[in-house]
C-alpha cells in the first residue's frame, strides 16, 4: 500500500501566472475531494521571507505541490534554504496542465519515486516568457 501524500496547493495570488480558472476548479476540486491538504497563498512570497513553514514542507516524504514550473518551485524551495528532493517531492505545474490533470495526479495513490518526470525534466523545461496581470 502506497504512503499517504502530503499535499500542498499554491494560490499563486501575487504573480497571477496560473490561469485563474485552473487554480479555482483544482481548489475546489480538492476542497470537495474530502482529502486533507495545506494552502499556501502563494510559494514566491513565502520563499522571499524565508518562510520557516517550506523547510517542514521540504522535510517531509511524499509530497505532491500545485503550483506552477516544477524548476521554479525546486528554486523557491532553494533560495529559502529549504531544498526539495525528486525522491519525495512531485511539483504538479498549473500554469501547463488542466485542472483535472492536476487533481487526478494529486490525488493519485501512486507513491512518489526518485524517477518522478516532473522533477527530473526541471532543467529541461524552456523557460516562456509571460506578461504579468496588473492588479
Amino acid at each position: 500500500m502506497a504512503n499517504p501524500c502530503q499535499l500542498l496547493y499554491c494560490h499563486c495570488a501575487y504573480a497571477k501566472v496560473v490561469p485563474r480558472e485552473v487554480k479555482q476548479e483544482v481548489l475546489k476540486q480538492l476542497s470537495e475531494s474530502g482529502v486533507a491538504f495545506d494552502a499556501v497563498a502563494d510559494l514566491c512570497e513565502m520563499s522571499a521571507r524565508q518562510d520557516p513553514a517550506l523547510l517542514q514542507i521540504a522535510q517531509q516524504e511524499n509530497v505532491r505541490i500545485a503550483a506552477c514550473y516544477p524548476r521554479a518551485v525546486k528554486w523557491l524551495f532553494a533560495a529559502a534554504e529549504a531544498p526539495i528532493q525528486e525522491q519525495t517531492h512531485r511539483v504538479l505545474n498549473m500554469r501547463t496542465e488542466s485542472a483535472a490533470e492536476i487533481v487526478s495526479r494529486l490525488l493519485s495513490t501512486e507513491e512518489i519515486t526518485s524517477s518522478n518526470e516532473d522533477m527530473a525534466a526541471v532543467e529541461e523545461t524552456p523557460i516562456e516568457e509571460t506578461q504579468v496581470e496588473e492588479p
